[in-house]
């Protein structure tokens, strides 16, 4: 009984019915289910390229070319990414992208199929490059679960404090350098307050050590019920790579520059936007 169970889980979890062209025939991506979603959640986008005469200035078409899009933040639950990554309209204004996924989203077996039929990448290293190598576009958030945990109510926070967890967060620049695609900064307004949660240190420690979410959180009425939050998209200019022919610098260097560029225009565009949003009051602090 025991070895059939095992047979059963592992084949719930890494069955053939969980690949993307299954879903592809199912038409997830355009389940009604996601339409009623979003008469939930509503939300804005707009693309701010910053200094059209600067060189780098420059947009790219999320439709027709491949990129590394950067959503933050995390959040409780990756609402920000998810919600660009499935509604029609929503692909419309990001353009069709793989949504990266942490490795634990196998242990929940309906979660796990349904981002395997939606095309999702495993946050491994390996599936990452396999997916930027095969031409796809991929939508990520840098900060991953440890971002879930930072912010108030976390000892050391404010209310008012946008937390973005990326100062060692460099993976997604290594990534962006080594495939020469650039990177697009997305700040997502609102995605913080979906939920809220308790501070228990021990979980976030218990978290971090098997890079599985362990968070007591809460939504409307004290349910798992999101709140209602409209959210704002800002996408901001992307980051180009130098090439690697003809840059002579340590490639350490390189990634620095380029992170470096990546987190003073997320800075810009949260800084832009935070009034209008009604946030003139909150700060974005980087870790």
């Amino acid at each position: 009984i025991l070895i059939a169970g095992a047979f059963a889980s592992l084949v719930i979890i890494f069955g053939p019915h969980r690949k993307r062209k299954v879903g592809k025939w199912l038409n997830v991506r355009n389940w009604k289910l996601w339409d009623s979603w979003m008469r939930f959640v509503s939300y804005t986008v707009i693309q701010d390229l910053g200094d059209k005469e600067d060189d780098e200035g420059f947009s790219v078409d999320l439709w027709t070319e491949q990129a590394i899009l950067s959503i933050i933040p995390h959040g409780i639950f990756p609402f920000g990414l998810g919600l660009a990554a499935l509604p029609a309209d929503a692909v419309r204004a990001f353009g069709l992208f793989r949504v990266v996924i942490a490795s634990a989203t196998n242990l929940f077996p309906i979660v796990s199929t349904v981002c395997s039929w939606l095309g999702a990448v495993d946050a491994s290293k390996s599936s990452v490059n396999s997916a930027l190598a095969a031409g796809d576009s991929i939508g990520l958030a840098p900060g991953g679960i440890a971002e879930m945990f930072e912010g108030y109510p976390k000892v050391g926070c404010e209310p008012n404090d946008e937390v973005a967890l990326l100062m060692k967060r460099k993976g997604f620049v290594k990534m962006a350098i080594q495939h020469g695609l650039p990177i697009i900064p997305c700040y997502t307004f609102g995605a913080t307050k979906m939920f809220k949660r308790l501070d228990l240190p021990l979980l976030e420690k218990i978290s971090n050590f098997l890079r599985i979410s362990l968070c007591i959180f809460f939504g409307k009425f004290g349910l798992p019920m999101p709140f209602r939050q409209h959210l704002l998209y800002v996408i901001g200019r992307p980051i180009f790579p130098p090439s690697l022919v003809e840059n002579k610098q340590d490639v350490n260097v390189i990634v620095d520059d380029m992170h470096q560029k990546f987190i003073v225009e997320l800075v810009r565009i949260f800084n832009k936007y935070k009034h209008s949003y009604g946030w003139g009051h909150k700060r974005i602090v980087l870790k």
